[in-house]
């Protein structure tokens, strides 16, 4: 399997230069920064220790930026290499600031090109997140004698049944790994079986917070006027046929007229799609706002769209109630611990697979509540809009999260 996995890596090589084009014409890829994923790097690397991230997409990056501020106050570490395979990560990087730090968007996993980053970076220690498993470079990392640790560690039931397929492969990859962190006793037991060693449960990183949040929204012009709404809707990280949920909750709304000073709020999870959203929402008489215009709102918009990444936070400081998108196809939900940090109550439709163990933690806390049709969804915001607090503080929430970031940042601290 070994042998059959380098060869398909070797023939996408060959094939890679029409995907990173059709990418870039999606505007999914940087233009300017696509030989990366070839290894050509596009930064310098310092002199001393270099610890080395990498994560997938938007989510898994903010699960580690608490514990690479750690790092970025630990002496020993000189520099820090976060990779990404979203070009929507990469931007939502540089709203960080993070001092020593840097970007790369991730090398594709052929052996030349592997080996090639390798050299050039010389980490001391890399960290895969979550369920980030490239057979070519652990066994490139492992070669090298650089520690390996596996952080976030999630492994869901299907993945599990793929490994399991090929579990002489699949041994010799996970026994590789130095450390494994893991989310839940699910991952942990399935680690075990593939070959995993040294497997800790701390709990999940997401539930961890950042030190500094920015809340530049709450200090701009804009402010005026979503001050001057008492309730604010937010549909975070919608999918296509979403968005539907909340135009109708809008409309149900406003017909009853039992909610005055409404405004709902959609954040699309992709953003190429606004225009379709738009015209959506507009075939209802509703009138929207993009985020991205410089005119001023008008004070009679039914929906505000944001059509810009790294929003999210922003809105949800100033949301009352969060729908979380990918809950309502059957995609598995998106993370809803974001808006459940920063004080919003939130609703979710029945298809959260691979969020279950994080919502069931939240509902046992009051903070989520799920629904099945879009009329019990109706009924909840409906029913309990006069009682949600805004921005409430859940202590329960952020000792827990303080508590799993300590446990791994302690653990970690000790390879380094």
């Amino acid at each position: 399997m070994k042998i059959i996995y380098r060869i398909v890596s070797e023939l996408f090589l060959l094939v890679s230069p029409l995907v990173i084009l059709y990418r870039i014409l999606k505007n999914k890829e940087d233009k300017r920064r696509f030989l990366e994923r070839y290894g050509i790097n596009s930064k310098k690397r310092n002199k001393g220790k270099l610890i080395w991230f990498h994560c997938s997409s938007v989510g898994e990056l903010l699960s580690l930026i608490p514990l690479i501020e750690n790092f970025e106050t630990n002496n020993k570490v000189k520099q820090i290499l976060v990779t990404t395979t979203t070009l929507s990560s990469s931007k939502i990087f540089y709203k960080l600031n993070l001092k020593k730090t840097i970007h790369q968007f991730f090398p594709i996993d052929n052996v030349f090109i592997i080996n090639k980053f390798i050299s050039y970076w010389k980490p001391s220690v890399f960290f895969l997140c979550e369920s980030e498993i490239w057979p070519n470079l652990i066994n490139k990392i492992s070669e090298q004698g650089i520690k390996l640790v596996l952080i976030n560690g999630r492994m869901t039931k299907k993945t599990f049944k793929r490994w399991k397929r090929i579990s002489n492969f699949s041994n010799n990859v996970f026994k590789k790994f130095d450390l494994c962190l893991i989310q839940n006793k699910e991952t942990g037991r399935r680690l075990k079986i593939l070959g995993a060693n040294n497997i800790l449960n701390f709990g999940n990183l997401k539930f961890s917070t950042r030190k500094k949040v920015k809340s530049d929204l709450l200090e701009s012009k804009k402010l005026k006027f979503f001050k001057n709404k008492k309730i604010i809707i937010t549909a975070a990280s919608t999918h296509p046929n979403e968005e539907s949920f909340i135009i109708q909750n809008h409309l149900n709304l406003k017909l009853k007229k039992k909610i005055k000073n409404i405004i709902s709020i959609i954040i699309p999870r992709h953003i190429e799609r606004v225009n379709d959203i738009q015209n959506e929402i507009e075939k209802f008489s509703l009138k929207t706002h993009l985020h991205s215009w410089n005119k001023k709102i008008d004070e009679n918009i039914d929906i505000y769209i944001v059509d810009t990444y790294g929003e999210l936070n922003k809105f949800y400081r100033i949301s009352n109630l969060v729908f979380m998108g990918g809950s309502l196809i059957i995609h598995g939900g998106q993370n809803p611990l974001e808006p459940a940090k920063l004080g919003c109550k939130i609703i979710y439709g029945p298809y959260i697979s691979n969020f279950s163990e994080i919502y069931k933690k939240l509902d046992k806390m009051n903070i989520s509540r799920k629904f099945i049709s879009y009329n019990s969804g109706f009924k909840i915001i409906e029913k309990n809009h006069n009682k949600i607090k805004l921005n409430f503080n859940n202590k329960n929430l952020t000792n827990y999260g303080k508590k799993v970031l300590n446990l791994t940042f302690s653990e970690i601290k000790k390879l380094i």
